[in-house]
């Protein structure tokens, strides 16, 4: 021992190394990732939710064509007037002779249905420019009788009209109509009523002819096909949607597609239930893992450093 170590370290004698090989334990974990394979479900939902898309154009085409298909303008606006609150429509115009001269002092004749089997009018005159307007009548079907007063003669036409309901947040429905007065030999022509030979008080009407379609502010056909204009976006929109979610396999992405689809159907509540039907699919898809390839890791690991 030399001198100055410690009498403590006496018989301590270094330990001999040896050389370790690592040991590896295995188990039945497994790393898995998300699946962003599609479901045959999901898949199956896509295709209804293209079928929905398709029906929600050719919806929206219908309305665009307000001269054909199976929705006209007036069915549509007619609709929305019976839950429309009462006394809620502006009714105005301007009443012209056959060679488009405002008649001043025609007696404008207006009537409706207030309630069922109840009927109200209210009876106005046009002004020097052949102007004329009602407030506060009931939305929907009237009848208008426009009398003028020529030489011994007075002339009436009758009209159908539907009068427009408030639209979307607005307080009151606005309704403009212009009306042309046939000329006295259209007059003449026209049958005396009761088989009389003359007579003073002569009449077009034109109410029955005009019974499946009234006439209707031309302004409510334009929104109208504009509605029509919006279901077909909305349905492009939808497909688009649909594409995206085949593309990344992204179930949320198809489930707003389904919402948008839903928008596409109309005020129809039977093709609403498809748009809701397949939302409520999506919820049903059973998610999915896949298992992380650990080959390339388990490479590494036995190769020499």
């Amino acid at each position: 021992m030399s001198e100055g170590e410690p009498s403590d370290w006496v018989g301590i004698e270094g330990l001999p190394e040896s050389d370790s090989i690592p040991v590896f334990a295995t188990s039945d974990a497994r790393f898995t990732i998300p699946d962003t394979t599609l479901h045959p479900i999901t898949k199956s939902i896509a295709i209804f939710v293209l079928f929905i898309a398709a029906s929600g154009f050719l919806n929206g085409l219908d309305y665009a064509s307000p001269d054909s298909g199976l929705v006209q303008p007036d069915e549509f606006v007619y609709r929305l007037s019976l839950t429309a609150p009462p006394n809620s429509a502006m009714f105005d115009g301007e009443v012209f002779d056959h060679t488009g001269t405002p008649i001043e002092g025609a007696e404008i004749k207006l009537e409706w249905e207030e309630t069922p089997g109840w009927f109200n009018s209210s009876v106005t005159y046009t002004d020097s420019n052949g102007s004329f307007s009602f407030e506060y009548v009931k939305p929907g079907l009237a009848r208008i009788d426009i009398s003028v007063v020529r030489g011994n003669s007075t002339d009436t036409l009758v009209e159908r009209l539907l009068l427009s309901p408030p639209a979307l947040i607005e307080p009151y429905g606005f309704t403009r109509i212009d009306f042309t007065v046939p000329s006295t030999e259209t007059f003449d022509e026209e049958p005396c009523p009761y088989g009389q030979e003359t007579c003073s008080k002569r009449l077009i009407d034109r109410n029955e002819e005009q019974k499946e379609n009234p006439r209707m502010d031309p302004r409510a056909a334009g929104i109208y096909i504009m509605i029509g204009y919006g279901f077909m976006g909305v349905s492009v929109i939808a497909v688009g949607f649909v594409v995206w979610a085949l593309r990344t396999g992204s179930v949320s992405v198809l489930r707003m597609s389904t919402i948008f689809a839903f928008f596409g159907q109309g005020h129809y509540y039977a093709a609403c239930i498809l748009g809701l039907t397949a939302f409520l699919l999506t919820f049903a898809i059973p998610k999915r893992n896949k298992i992380l390839n650990t080959g390339s890791f388990d490479a590494d690991l036995q190769s020499p450093l």
